[in-house]
């Protein structure tokens, strides 16, 4: 009882860290439409505030490893969250800035954010896979975790498409009041890690594994699929909440109720990532992570598919959070084309594929757990490079559905790894 007992703080901490990453990188994806018309820029430059966020995991993500090795666990998360209180006010001060300078000092803002989302990652997986034991108990309480993570990304789409009304007016300072709670929040845990007390995990002598994580072969075709990974879960509502404000398609009505309700829409699609990761938290220790990854990837791929495919001006009904008449939040439905109701969907796919792949690549690692985290966090650049991809085929070919593409070459590669690239096997590469 007494073990358990000590694991329960760092548990709640690190599943409240889990939902500060969400919540400030789910920032950056609505704010690229907001620069996107305050600046009258393309869809391709719209995107380099997402670009700029996790860009910086590439840069991070080993030397992220290399101090969570020597810093631990506690000292890590506390300059981690000093680092996120620095980048979000640069990005609140850009609204105070005129022309170019202020989307050059947005974009400073989102890429020093960006370290410190990076250096929360590298703490809380691998922490709480450890308490965890690893294995599916591990998974479990990553997925946990991953709950938290999604409310607050659900939370963060919706308070911008309230905050926003007409897109084609927005500004940067329209999201103030986001970045003013997200300034709170960091301030706040700053105060609760320095108080708490956060061991680093303990291991056994046996698993003390001298090496490189990428000697391992189910680790190196996992770190690919948390590139995939975090792409796929960016570009998916960033470019459908793009598609459904676009001016010239006009497929929601009018600008202003177009912003506020791809919004929703959007935050719906987080909100469905919740619900699956808390099913996959409940479930997650009778279930494999390689049995969940299969199915939700295979169900991933034939919504995509339907979505690309299907006619835009077909609507469907769907659940969404929304703005009654009085300005007041309440549940309603919103008419939407039915490709945006199979996007949406697909949140709940991806809601436990995270955990799955960190849990699956990680397995056997032992003391490597903490330095292959941050080979991890380096390759969740892919939240960068995939939805600039995106964004860069619209603007090219002036097809939201065909962007798609990336997102279905992306789930088959994860498929792939469910199936036959998970399996433990070190290899002399």
């Amino acid at each position: 009882m007494g073990k358990k007992s000590k694991n329960v703080l760092p548990i709640i901490m690190m599943i409240f860290l889990f939902g500060m990453i969400s919540f400030v990188t789910n920032l950056a994806s609505p704010m690229g439409d907001v620069l996107k018309n305050q600046f009258g820029i393309s869809n391709f430059l719209g995107a380099f505030g997402v670009f700029a966020n996790f860009i910086a995991y590439a840069i991070m993500g080993v030397p992220g490893g290399i101090i969570l090795q020597r810093w631990g666990y506690k000292k890590t998360a506390l300059l981690a969250v000093s680092v996120g209180f620095a980048g979000v006010g640069i990005q609140t001060l850009s609204g105070t800035f005129d022309g170019n300078a202020a989307y050059i000092v947005y974009l400073t803002g989102a890429f020093i954010a960006g370290f410190s989302m990076c250096l929360l990652n590298t703490v809380v997986n691998p922490m709480l896979n450890s308490i965890g034991g690893g294995g599916k108990t591990g998974n479990q309480l990553v997925q946990l975790g991953g709950a938290f993570n999604s409310l607050c990304g659900t939370a963060v789409i919706m308070l911008v498409g309230a905050l926003v009304g007409d897109i084609t007016k927005a500004q940067i300072s329209s999201v103030y009041p986001v970045m003013y709670i997200a300034l709170a929040v960091f301030a706040f845990a700053f105060l609760v890690i320095a108080i708490a007390s956060i061991p680093s995990p303990v291991r056994e002598k046996t698993a003390q594994i001298k090496g490189n994580p990428l000697s391992y072969r189910h680790f190196l075709l996992g770190a690919i699929g948390i590139f995939v990974y975090v792409g796929i879960e960016v570009g998916t509502p960033k470019v459908l909440f793009t598609w459904l404000t676009d001016e010239k398609l006009s497929l929601l009505g009018t600008p202003e109720a177009a912003a506020t309700t791809a919004g929703f829409v959007a935050g719906t699609y987080w909100f469905l990532m919740l619900i699956g990761r808390l099913i996959g938290a409940a479930i997650g220790g009778k279930v494999s992570s390689k049995t969940m990854l299969a199915t939700v990837t295979s169900v991933g791929l034939v919504l995509v598919f339907l979505a690309m495919f299907s006619d835009t001006a077909n609507n469907v009904n769907i659940p969404v959070l929304m703005k009654d008449v009085n300005g007041s939040l309440t549940f309603g439905t919103a008419l939407v084309p039915v490709n945006a109701a199979y996007l949406v969907l697909v949140g709940l796919c991806m809601s436990v594929m995270w955990g799955g792949i960190f849990n699956l690549a990680v397995e056997g690692l032992g003391s490597l757990t903490e330095k292959a985290s941050g080979i991890f966090m380096t390759l969740c650049c892919g939240g960068a490079i995939l939805p600039l991809l995106q964004n860069g085929i619209v603007d090219i070919t002036d097809s939201y559905s065909g962007s798609y593409w990336v997102i279905i070459a992306g789930l088959a590669y994860l498929l792939f790894y469910a199936l036959i690239g998970s399996r433990i096997r070190k290899t002399s590469l």
